[in-house]
């Protein structure tokens, strides 16, 4: 049996049902208000109340759609209103991605009261205003960005900050950028930001304190995070030797609390370690910049560690060429070592053998260095005519980097 079959039953047995009911009883029903009455049945006033009801409903459905009509054909409707706002808001997109910034403002501005995003609209007309250079109008819009969407705050901060680091307005962007990791602690580019205005502000101390977070929260590639940490202890090192330390203090006391204020990894650095050497010896620490080199060069050697080493004078200038003896036994041919250990070998008034090591040293390779060292040894021993054979390979080798230039006969 159908559906429909019953469905019909159904409403027959219904009706019927009615029917009788109303047959054997209509009811009665009175409405009096003040010199008007009205009687019926009841059965009827239940139909009047029906009817009165499905009326309702049919003239609010009328009532809907009229509007409905209304917002589609009439212009100012706020439907209209927002769809044309949109139209005007993508030629602005566009006009903004092509670099047409004057009309990209223009069409932004305009759109934005009406637009179904008008944060959009006017952050990226705050970004053409700044490439027309125009700022107060960037920060008008701005703020007019705030008051329509209060809840963008993040957003709008981080645009800002960004212009402002643009502007080169950096303190300014930190201030932005502090008030923002208030508020919001955990926001993971505005700390990359904010390390960025430190490193250009060169604000070496406040980024120092920025290093752990960044690291833990991997903000940064691992080689940039690497690199960043290099140049800011670097720069704290060189800072500190700049520093005059108290009176009563070993004068490389700043330096020293900046070397070990570095991750212990950054000690094997052989960059890291000239440069701290280098900042010990300013400072007249050359006992404990030659232990450094020392430690350094023992585990692996390098040549401008080597260099350097062979111009400090240590505790034990005796043990120092010891040293430095026992690694040309590893590096028999090397050349900075060898002008290293005739260095050392000066230092104890050992001419003959601190003679051979340069001599051993220049024929490795012919540096100037090694020839100036040389020659003024050569001379003080008495030997001129070594000297000044050595002054003229010297000359050769300063020769072969000037330009060819025409020059007289010789006679």
């Amino acid at each position: 049996m159908s559906k429909s079959y019953i469905a019909v039953l159904a409403v027959l047995l219904v009706a019927a049902l009615l029917g009788m009911a109303i047959a054997e009883d209509p009811g009665y029903l009175l409405i009096a208000w003040r010199n008007v009455s009205i009687e019926t049945s009841i059965w009827v006033g239940f139909g009047f109340l029906l009817a009165l009801c499905l009326l309702i409903l049919l003239v609010r459905a009328v009532i809907r759609v009229i509007n409905a009509s209304g917002r589609r054909i009439n212009p100012w409707s706020q439907r209209n209103l927002q769809q044309r706002a949109n139209v005007v808001a993508t030629r602005g997109l566009l006009e903004f991605a092509e670099g047409h910034w004057k009309s990209a403002l223009r069409l932004l501005k305009k759109s934005a009261p009406h637009a179904e995003l008008p944060l959009i609209n006017y952050l990226v007309a705050a970004r053409a205003a700044q490439e027309m250079e125009d700022y107060s109008e960037c920060d008008s819009l701005l703020r007019e960005a705030y008051e329509t969407t209060p809840k963008a705050d993040v957003a709008i901060a981080i645009t800002q900050a960004q212009l402002q680091i643009a502007r080169g307005q950096l303190e300014q962007a930190l201030a932005t950028l502090t008030r923002l990791r208030k508020d919001h602690p955990k926001h993971l580019y505005a700390l990359k930001l904010m390390s960025q205005v430190y490193l250009r502000l060169e604000d070496w101390e406040r980024l120092l304190e920025l290093l752990p977070e960044l690291r833990k929260q991997q903000v940064l590639k691992a080689a940039d995070q690497d690199a960043l940490e290099y140049q800011v202890h670097s720069a704290l090192l060189q800072q500190a030797g700049q520093r005059a330390a108290p009176a009563d203090v070993n004068p490389a006391s700043l330096v020293i609390a900046a070397w070990e204020q570095m991750p212990k990894r950054m000690h094997d650095d052989p960059l890291v370690v000239e440069a701290y050497c280098l900042q010990l010896r300013a400072k007249g620490s050359d006992v404990l910049a030659e232990e450094a080199l020392r430690k350094a060069l023992q585990s692996s050697y390098n040549d401008r560690l080597m260099n350097l080493y062979g111009l400090l004078q240590g505790r034990d200038a005796a043990r120092q060429l010891a040293t430095a003896e026992q690694w040309l036994q590893s590096h028999p041919n090397n050349a900075t070592l060898l002008l290293a250990a005739g260095r050392l070998a000066q230092r104890n008034s050992l001419w003959g053998k601190a003679r051979d090591y340069l001599e051993a040293s220049f024929a490795s390779k012919r540096d100037i260095q090694t020839c100036a060292e040389l020659a003024r040894l050569l001379d003080r021993m008495g030997d001129s005519a070594g000297a000044q054979r050595t002054i003229r390979d010297g000359f050769e080798i300063l020769e072969d980097h000037l330009p060819a230039l025409p020059l007289p006969s010789s006679v």
